[in-house]
């Protein structure tokens, strides 16, 4: 396995898993590079459904192995919302700091200890002879007040990491891929991926 497609159009995924990836001497493109434009129905109700129906949806357009996540943020004061929804929450073209502030006001008036929060992140990979793996991160936290720093993306500035002090989006990107949900299922995809080399 010298390639591996990512199924997704998100450059801050793509970059983060490049990152990590980097060590293992395998190039990770993505569905662009690749020339592919698919329109995936994410119709699965968990995590790792929609990560299996992305990689699998892309494994029968090219025949090639393909890596895809479904990630999310679970707030468990709101019965785990906005889930595996997360992306579509509020509507897809509506910007991830309109949605920060929704989560937040809906949060107004709870106290710290029930604002318990959590990253998900799922990563499938569709193997060229259509053998399915899959690895699950857990990145937990809380909700913040507000929205704080520049680095991450996406519900990132709201996400306070107590052991840290300060927001998902004030950390390094080397911090956040040491603990980060993502970060976690990788290198969980990492080792297996290892594994099967070497046991080729």
């Amino acid at each position: 396995m010298d390639r591996i497609i990512f199924a997704t159009g998100n450059q801050g995924k793509l970059r983060e898993i490049r990152e990590i990836l980097s060590d293992i001497g395998i190039e990770v493109i993505s569905m662009k590079d690749a020339g592919i434009t698919a329109d995936i129905d994410e119709n699965g109700t968990t995590f790792e459904e929609n990560a299996i129906i992305k990689a699998k949806t892309i494994h029968q357009l090219t025949g090639e192995a393909v890596m895809a996540d479904d990630s999310g943020l679970e707030i468990d004061y709101l019965n785990k919302e906005p889930g595996v929804l997360s992306a579509r929450y509020m509507g897809e073209d509506t910007s991830y700091h309109i949605k920060n502030m929704a989560l937040v006001e809906r949060l107004a008036g709870v106290p710290d200890e029930q604002r318990t929060a959590r990253f998900v992140c799922v990563i499938a990979l569709v193997l060229s002879n259509g053998e399915v793996l899959t690895t699950r991160g857990d990145f937990e936290g809380r909700i913040g007040y507000e929205e704080k720093g520049e680095n991450g993306f996406g519900y990132d500035p709201i996400f306070y990491v107590p052991e840290y002090g300060c927001s998902s989006a004030e950390l390094s990107p080397e911090q956040k891929n040491a603990i980060s949900h993502r970060g976690q299922a990788l290198r969980k995809m990492k080792e297996k991926i290892e594994q099967l080399r070497n046991n080729g």
